[in-house]
């Protein structure tokens, strides 16, 4: 077998599934922005697109608690303990370093500009880049079908609206082409596309679907 070959039988044991059952305990309240979907579906799905791009059980571990230490309160401590420190470095290293409660309008493009400065460095390693690629991939594709079905209201679910969060998207779309090309950064520029396009419809010519028969 190919070192190629080996690095993409990955083996799915007991601690992904306890991954599992510790992020679905941490994140049991929460549900993605603007509905009633449980916060988990966007872990399992982070992780699945890591576990594609051909990462390991710790990077879908670690894709899994990506948002345990800024949406629930647990520390980069107890991840290691839990978890190991691999995989709380993973965590750590696609954790925003501001505090919940300085989540505003005001400072989101500061919180961003760090995180893509983060991914730009050198020092980052490929797991941090694999993990928020994936996280940004998902979140590309759930904001374009949100778009598609509810309208320019979506972006009022966040701290920053259409101008900035493509800014943000495209941005990170570069950084992991150059720095982790391959299955996550083709599909990570088709996501950003797409967005693009159909909040142009919006910006251009209204509701994409106000012309149909």
């Amino acid at each position: 077998m190919s070192n190629d070959e080996k690095h993409r039988a990955t083996v799915i044991g007991p601690r992904f599934v306890e991954a599992v059952e510790y992020a679905s305990k941490r994140h049991r309240a929460q549900r993605k922005k603007g509905g009633d979907v449980p916060y988990v579906a966007h872990l399992l799905g982070v992780a699945a697109l890591v576990l594609e791009d051909g990462g390991s059980e710790r990077e879908a571990i670690a894709s899994l608690l990506h948002d345990v230490v800024e949406d629930t309160g647990v520390s980069i401590k107890a991840i290691r303990k839990r978890f190991g420190r691999k995989v709380a470095r993973i965590v750590d290293g696609c954790t925003d370093t501001r505090k919940q409660k300085k989540r505003t309008a005001k400072n989101w493009k500061k919180r961003r500009t760090l995180v893509l400065d983060r991914l730009r460095d050198p020092c980052t390693s490929t797991s941090v880049m694999r993990v928020k690629a994936a996280d940004s991939l998902y979140n590309a594709r759930s904001m374009s079908a949100d778009l598609r079905r509810h309208g320019p209201e979506v972006w009022q679910r966040f701290h920053a609206g259409a101008v900035d969060q493509l800014w943000y998207y495209r941005s990170i779309a570069v950084i992991v082409s150059a720095r982790h090309p391959g299955f996550l950064a083709d599909e990570l520029r088709v996501a950003v596309q797409d967005l693009e396009r159909v909040s142009g419809w919006w910006f251009d010519v209204g509701h994409p679907q106000s012309s149909a028969s």
